[in-house]
């Protein structure tokens, strides 16, 4: 780190607003999503329902990008696709991920989504607090939310916190699946809980307003950020353990936890879902009545850890998926259940409508439309509001 250390914050600050003005590059990467005439998605209707509420809705998936994401595909800006993907997605904002290794890193990340922002203003815009969230809605625009999925990047200074949240971080996860400074991510098999640094960047995540996330964090890490934090936390993109026996996926006495302090669970749309085939809609329908009859309608969402524009899957596709399998099995930090052969997504989930798709199923099983709103993005809404205030 002490190469980072030596460039001082406002030279940081230069070098990214540098990079964001800087003009858009072309790049000739396969992007995900994108196949020839021949090629097929999986099944998944990609119609609208006839709930009215879903267009009314504040609809918020808590980990998404409009970009190729959980891939290895490098893009070097949005496609038409993408665009066209995310703006018919009828979703209001996503928890977008941003980082790198060091400070430079991600602020190169940032510029990159910076460039998208100010060149396709019709369809996207920037999310830095609630009132950001309610214009993204009254203007039908897709809304990022700059977030961090480690903490490796802010190092031992805690003065990054304030220089990221200056540039949009919002929503800082602690670990990814593996130990860090701050605790113990979901894969480490000590389960060991916040360090005391890590309970020092709680206060100051606290003191900015971000939010706290635990989806990739151990069992002992995330009670103890429950119990640390001043307000309610965020799993971000995680699913019940009492379904589907998986690392990422939280038990029922840490889901309670969560939803005493006021915090919302966002389930995801991985293969975890199942402990053996590729899951259904239907595996997913289990895993969101289980946390609400556990913790509660007021505390569950959905992170869906996609991107909003659908998988095509062909050859080429499980090619690259299974080469980015291996090297995240090679660098340890693959989750049991992650397969070259089997797809990271929901099978009849793969649309860019998917989460109306959602919550047609939820009101096919009698949930009320209140309860359905609320999962869809109205309670990540209200902890945004208590976290980031307004």
């Amino acid at each position: 780190m002490s190469s980072v250390k030596s460039v001082s914050r406002r030279e940081f600050s230069k070098r990214a607003l540098a990079a964001a003005l800087a003009p858009a590059m072309t790049g000739g990467s396969v992007r995900l999503g994108e196949g020839s005439a021949g090629n097929t998605r999986a099944s998944g209707a990609a119609g609208r329902s006839d709930w009215p509420g879903y267009g009314a809705a504040m609809v918020l998936d808590f980990l998404a990008s409009p970009g190729p994401f959980n891939t290895p595909i490098k893009f070097d800006q949005l496609s038409p696709e993408n665009l066209r993907n995310a703006a018919a997605s009828g979703i209001t904002a996503v928890n977008l991920t941003v980082g790198g290794q060091n400070p430079e890193e991600v602020f190169r990340d940032i510029a990159k989504w910076e460039r998208d922002l100010r060149a396709h203003r019709d369809v996207l815009t920037n999310i830095r607090s609630v009132a950001d969230l309610r214009a993204a809605k009254a203007a039908k625009k897709f809304g990022l939310i700059y977030g961090f999925q480690d903490t490796v990047s802010i190092g031992d200074d805690l003065s990054r916190v304030a220089l990221y949240h200056a540039f949009g971080l919002r929503i800082i996860q602690l670990t990814y699946n593996v130990r860090n400074l701050v605790g113990d991510g979901c894969l480490q098999p000590e389960n060991g809980g916040l360090t005391a640094f890590g309970r020092e960047l709680v206060a100051e995540l606290n003191a900015k307003r971000i939010i706290v996330d635990t989806g990739h964090t151990g069992i002992r890490s995330t009670e103890d950020a429950i119990a640390a934090s001043k307000g309610p936390i965020a799993i971000s993109h995680s699913a019940c353990r009492a379904i589907a026996d998986r690392p990422r996926s939280k038990p029922d006495a840490t889901l309670r936890k969560l939803a005493e302090k006021g915090g919302v669970v966002g389930i995801y749309l991985m293969p975890f879902l199942t402990m053996g085939p590729a899951p259904t809609s239907d595996d997913l329908i289990k895993h969101i009545e289980h946390a609400v009859n556990v913790a509660g309608e007021d505390h569950v969402g959905i992170g869906s850890d996609l991107s909003t524009t659908p998988h095509v899957v062909n050859a080429e596709y499980m090619k690259i998926h299974g080469d980015f399998v291996a090297g995240r099995q090679a660098k340890g930090i693959a989750a049991p259940g992650e397969d070259p052969k089997v797809p990271m997504f929901v099978t009849d989930l793969n649309s860019p409508r998917r989460m109306e798709l959602i919550a047609d199923k939820l009101l096919a099983r009698k949930h009320t439309s209140a309860r359905v709103e609320k999962i869809m993005g109205g309670n990540f809404l209200r902890l945004c509001g208590e976290v980031w205030g307004g």
